[in-house]
């Protein structure tokens, strides 16, 4: 069910529009073009720049500019840009060289790489590396959030690691509090750089909400202040899953129209519901610990930028590819904003990293299958802006393949950009093209029939997921919609997975209806 790439390029190249000089705001749970008042969505990938070397990876493999072209190519318009807080508070680390550095680490191997693919790099310090990169992704129309990763360059995260909580041993908040000061002030004038995420993955045995609101409200109001024009990103707690003391208690800022909420989400975030329940009660679970712990901020008028999330690519971990098919289907229902963990191919210090979406060598996707199911991810379904976004409809989503249900007759999985627009009655009749759907037998094509007539199916969202949509034979039997694997057709089959049985897939059965006000 991969479609050809020729097929995704006018997709991906309508995903990535040019944005990167824009100065962005909030209206409510959206991101806007503060001048036009249209939605931005950030289709983000997250690029490692705060491990030891202080360099952002894959240097040593591609030149910058290949790297930043092969970003847009796969439809992503921003980059979560990380970076160690000594970067900026540390004079010393931050005059090294580039050079200076891998020979510090005895990397020699990577600093021939960087010599051959990026040699006019090599002799910078790492702050003007650093302003280098986030230069040339603005040359390719690419936003950057910069995102206070840790403070001294190590990998990330442990609850003991000393850069969990503020407080804590490499975390002095006041050092902090200048870092941030810094950044936000010596980027400036990048008009790129489109937002701050004021620091990655609160944790660990000192964390407590009271200090959560002491400090981050004094972050968020040193950025503001040094730089008005950007995103002000507060991530959560527990390794920014939680945010839900949110609840009762809101931030208080001296300005308005800036502030985004962050959020991360793995499989292994919930290990002991994916490999311990059925798929459908897992993913049901799953959904309803997000919506309670982050996802009610936008009911409460907040921004949720989903800025982690990611799988193992080689599609060997039966968790991650469960969670996946579950939190894409959730996203697209939300149309949340997101940033995939990672863009990273390998690292100059660690192995090959298997979450990366480029391979070892940064050349290619790594599964590009992966790069399908989040296409309809990267531009919003809904959101301000009346010309783009006329009047609001619904679409069939399928979250396994991320392709809609689209114009065709028998009806097909296809772009969802093509996506055929359709309206939910209140007697659950669905209309696609002025028709109604018809079901018929088991494995059968879906039918259209004339709207009214007693022919027309009454759906339901049945199962924990809430992603099986459901009719009934003419003889009661229940049927749930499915997607012939061979040629993407829609048709009805017995409902899969509905009990506990953890060994059932059920994702060519899932299906959200989700609101749109995108142009098809």
């Amino acid at each position: 069910m991969l479609l050809p790439l020729l097929l995704l390029l006018p997709l991906l190249t309508h995903h990535a529009k040019l944005v990167s000089g824009v100065s962005l705001s909030t209206n409510a749970r959206w991101i806007v073009d503060s001048q036009t008042g249209k939605r931005v969505k950030l289709a983000c990938v997250n690029w490692v720049s705060h491990l030891e070397p202080v360099v952002a990876e894959g240097l040593s493999k591609q030149p910058v500019d290949v790297i930043s072209m092969k970003i847009r190519s796969m439809g992503f318009n921003c980059v979560r840009f990380t970076w160690p807080l000594l970067l900026a508070t540390n004079d010393s680390l931050a005059s090294t060289t580039v050079r200076q550095s891998f020979q510090r680490l005895g990397l020699m191997d990577a600093l021939s790489g960087i010599q051959a693919n990026n040699p006019s790099i090599i002799d910078l310090t790492l702050i003007k590396a650093f302003e280098a990169v986030v230069s040339n992704l603005g040359d390719n129309n690419i936003m950057v959030i910069l995102d206070n990763h840790v403070t001294k360059p190590e990998w990330c995260c442990n609850n003991d690691d000393g850069n969990g909580f503020f407080g804590d041993q490499f975390f002095n908040p006041d050092l902090w509090i200048e870092g941030l000061t810094r950044m936000a002030t010596r980027f400036k004038d990048f008009p790129n750089v489109i937002g701050m995420s004021l620091r990655n993955e609160l944790r660990g045995p000192r964390q407590n909400p009271n200090d959560w609101y002491n400090y981050m409200q004094n972050g968020a109001e040193a950025v503001h202040s040094a730089n008005p024009k950007v995103l002000v990103i507060l991530s959560g707690l527990s390794f920014d899953t939680d945010l839900g003391f949110l609840k009762n208690k809101p931030v208080s800022l001296s300005f308005t129209g800036k502030l985004v909420f962050e959020m991360h989400r793995y499989s292994f975030t919930d290990t002991a519901i994916w490999s311990g329940n059925g798929v459908n009660e897992a993913c049901g679970r799953v959904l309803n610990l997000v919506m309670e712990s982050a996802g009610f901020l936008l009911e409460k008028g907040y921004p949720l930028f989903m800025s982690e999330f990611g799988v193992d690519m080689r599609g060997n971990n039966t968790n991650d590819d469960r969670y996946l098919n579950c939190l894409v289907g959730l996203a697209a229902e939300l149309d949340l904003d997101f940033a995939y963990w990672t863009l990273v191919g390998d690292y100059y210090t660690r192995s090959e990293e298997f979450y990366g979406i480029l391979d070892g060598d940064w050349r290619e996707p790594r599964n590009p299958g992966f790069l399908q199911k989040i296409s309809s991810l990267q531009y919003a379904f809904q959101g301000p802006g009346e010309d783009e976004y006329p009047k609001q409809h619904k679409v069939l989503f399928h979250p396994a393949t991320g392709l809609c249900v689209h114009r065709s007759q028998p009806l097909q999985l296809g772009p969802c950009s093509q996506a055929l627009p359709c309206v939910a009655l209140n007697d659950k009749t669905l209309i696609l093209r002025r028709h109604c759907l018809v079901v018929d037998d088991f494995g059968k094509r879906i039918k259209f029939g004339a709207i009214g007539r007693k022919e027309c199916a009454k759906w339901d969202m049945i199962s924990d997921s809430k992603m099986h949509l459901s009719a009934k034979l003419s003889d009661g039997t229940p049927v749930c919609l499915d997607v012939d694997s061979s040629t993407s057709t829609i048709v009805t089959n017995s409902c899969k997975c509905l009990g506990n049985d953890k060994n059932c897939d059920p994702s060519s059965q899932w299906f959200k209806v989700i609101d749109s006000t995108r142009r098809t």
